[in-house]
């Protein structure tokens, strides 16, 4: 103020550049803004001059800093859109020719999306492959018309071609056509294959993604997928062709590249090529030793494990007499694995939910995210409202 009453005004706004250019991008933009939220406050009040935190805050300083659910939400509408004006959601539009390509994770109904739970229990029309879970289809609108459209192993009920016609046939008719896929809908689930012909034909696609199998697996095994001891990258693989291919497992991959022991590999779909699979990275310079782990129905009430070395599990899984689908995953991760790996507690943990309450649940986060409006931010006392006691 001082500069702005008794100096040049371009003196004054070569000091206010100066000062602003000093404070990090992140502190600049909160000493500009006409507000400031309480927790964010906090951490202003105990950064630095260069806007950093102190490394070691002491548990009664960090009980200070707890809050509610709301605030939380508020505070990080301010940090990530730098604004206290709520972007509301829509509900969704459900118009004439639409298809939802929605992805419904590994199989636990507890790793569903918000919103594939939503598009479930208020569809009218589903194809569902072979993958969906049982759990998660009886959460789907009971009166919904349901096609099955799955395919396995020398069984395909229908060409992808003919699901292609199928998925245009249906949103032609002007019904929102709601397409389930296992785990994420394009992570080896034909998912963009579907969506580049309806989208050529004109057809509205809406992609909901979904826990892939290698994500909600391991962390069901609590296993990292990377880890700076282990992995400093992770690669999906699928083990199956093109029906129409003839070239040899040997000949499909680059092998030098996959046998690299600072990756992780997951293979999807690589039950029945698992032998030549292993052949083919041992060939290319992989230990033979290079921990490994078979999990065929991840995540659900059946699941089964083994767990070996490159080198014999394809042996072991035979022995097994695991079935499809099977996940592998390849390097030095597994080893952080627990021992009770063959003890998984998925059943006892699997919720046990009704389509009407799927519904019930839906409204419930709908009128929170949709309707709810967003109040206005009071400090507490303490900062902790209540927590510290």
């Amino acid at each position: 103020n001082f500069l702005n009453n008794h100096a040049h005004p371009i003196l004054a706004a070569m000091v206010r550049v100066t000062s602003i250019s000093m404070l990090t991008s992140a502190t600049a933009f909160y000493v500009l803004s006409p507000q400031m939220p309480p927790v964010t406050r906090q951490y202003m009040h105990m950064s630095a001059a260069d806007g950093s935190v102190p490394q070691h805050l002491s548990f009664e300083e960090t009980l200070r800093m707890l809050h509610r659910a709301p605030e939380a939400a508020d505070e990080q509408q301010w940090r990530l859109r730098k604004s206290t004006t709520e972007a509301f959601a829509t509900t969704g539009d459900f118009g004439s020719s639409s298809v939802y390509l929605v992805g419904v994770g590994p199989g636990d109904p507890e790793l569903l999306t918000v919103k594939a739970l939503k598009l479930m229990s208020t569809a009218n029309l589903v194809l569902y492959d072979r993958l969906i879970s049982p759990e998660v289809l009886r959460l789907v609108n009971p009166e919904a018309a349901m096609l099955y459209v799955g395919k396995e192993a020398g069984l395909h009920t229908r060409r992808q071609e003919e699901i292609h016609e199928l998925l245009l046939q249906f949103a032609s008719s002007g019904r929102t056509v709601v397409r389930l896929k296992g785990g994420d809908p394009t992570v080896f689930g034909r998912g963009g294959e579907e969506l580049e012909y309806l989208e050529q034909q004109g057809v509205r696609v809406h992609i909901v993604p979904g826990i892939t199998a290698a994500s909600g697996i391991a962390a069901c095994l609590r296993l990292p997928l990377t880890h700076r001891d282990f992995a400093d990258s992770v690669r999906f693989i699928t083990g199956h062709a093109r029906s129409e291919c003839n070239v040899p497992v040997r000949e499909r991959y680059n092998w030098a590249q996959l046998a690299d022991n600072k990756t992780t590999l997951v293979i999807y779909m690589g039950l029945s090529t698992l032998d030549e699979f292993a052949c083919g990275l041992i060939d290319a310079g992989l230990s033979e030793q290079t921990p490994a782990v078979a999990v065929q129905d991840g995540t659900t009430a059946t699941q089964r494990v083994v767990r070996a070395e490159l080198g014999s599990l394809a042996s072991r899984v035979e022995q097994a007499g695991l079935r499809s689908p099977t996940l592998v995953v390849l390097g030095g991760v597994v080893s952080l694995m627990s021992q009770d790996y063959a003890h998984p507690d998925v059943a006892a943990r699997m919720i046990e939910l009704t389509a009407e309450q799927a519904q019930s649940l839906v409204r419930c986060v709908s009128r929170r995210t949709v309707v709810a409006k967003p109040k206005a931010q009071e400090e507490s006392g303490d900062g902790a409202d209540g927590f510290a006691a």
